[in-house]
């Protein structure tokens, strides 16, 4: 497949939506044998693109962290369900890191994210490998179980300030849907003997996570908090959970992962994450290489 597709895909959501869309670098080129890279609207070489909307909610290194330690906590596996799902983000970059051989299950709420969801996975040639449906994941009760979930659960109260008009960023900030609460009890009905489910959540709220989290019965086996910048305190925190029958043992506090360097350059560990997901020199091309 050519550009022409994605280009065309654009057009058709732009026209639909009534907005600009842009064309973002979710994965590098690395490892690509099949086709030349695509080109994201920076310029960049990508290996898979994202679209999403100019003025929406757009992935940034929380959604590339949280996938990230999915693969580092994960032995090698082919199902995966992805809750909350979004635009993609977390699921397929996790799918990218799992290899080609490995399936995704995700489900969406907001009609708007799952229509941008739809045209990732057609136009990234990908759709064969997803199974995704549109549906509130408190309501989620599939017949399988799964060695891996992830997720990215809303982090605000709704009664914790003011709601943002647009429907995409208030459901991805606000818990309009349920809370962390709601994904570690969805990850419970769906979690494999053996299985781990990997989340991330605001620093600064770490403790209602690690609440909601035990409050399902999961038990939490490493938690490690991402400075977005050296002297700056964390921003989100990754956790990686199992349930009781697979981990007795107490939560271990990791060290810090540091996106950025005083400088502005990415750190040297945040580079080898980039790399893992086939950026040749490890920066970013798509807008997702801050903690932001």
């Amino acid at each position: 497949m050519s550009m022409e597709h994605w280009q065309k895909e654009r057009r058709a959501l732009e026209e639909e939506l009534g907005e600009r869309i842009t064309l973002d670098a979710l994965t590098g080129p690395g490892g690509l044998t099949d086709r030349e890279p695509w080109q994201d609207d920076s310029g960049g070489e990508a290996g898979w693109l994202i679209a999403q909307r100019l003025k929406g909610h757009r992935h940034s290194a929380d959604d590339v962290l949280t996938a990230w330690y999915a693969l580092q906590v994960s032995p090698q596996v082919t199902e995966h369900l992805d809750l909350g799902t979004g635009i993609g983000t977390v699921g397929l970059l996790t799918l990218w890191g799992l290899g080609p051989e490995a399936r995704l299950t995700c489900v969406e709420a907001q009609e708007i994210s799952y229509r941008l969801l739809r045209s990732n996975l057609a136009a990234n040639g990908i759709g064969h490998r997803v199974e995704h449906s549109l549906g509130d994941l408190r309501d989620l009760a599939l017949e399988r179980k799964f060695p891996l979930v992830t997720g990215s659960p809303p982090y605000f109260p709704a009664n914790a300030g003011v709601v943002p008009q647009d429907s995409q960023k208030a459901h991805a900030r606000f818990e309009l849907r349920g809370d962390v609460s709601d994904y570690a009890r969805a990850a419970v009905r769906h979690l494999a003997p053996g299985g781990w489910f990997v989340l991330c959540f605001p620093t600064r709220q770490k403790q209602r996570a690690v609440d909601g989290i035990l409050a399902s019965g999961l038990k939490i086996v490493s938690a490690r908090d991402v400075i977005p910048r050296e002297t700056l305190p964390p921003l989100f925190t990754l956790f990686a959970c199992r349930l009781p029958e697979d981990f007795q043992g107490e939560m271990t506090d990791e060290a810090p992962l540091v996106v950025r360097e005083q400088s502005g350059r990415l750190t040297a560990e945040m580079a080898a994450v980039r790399r893992g997901f086939g950026f040749r020199d490890g920066e970013a091309h798509g807008g997702h290489g801050t903690a932001s």
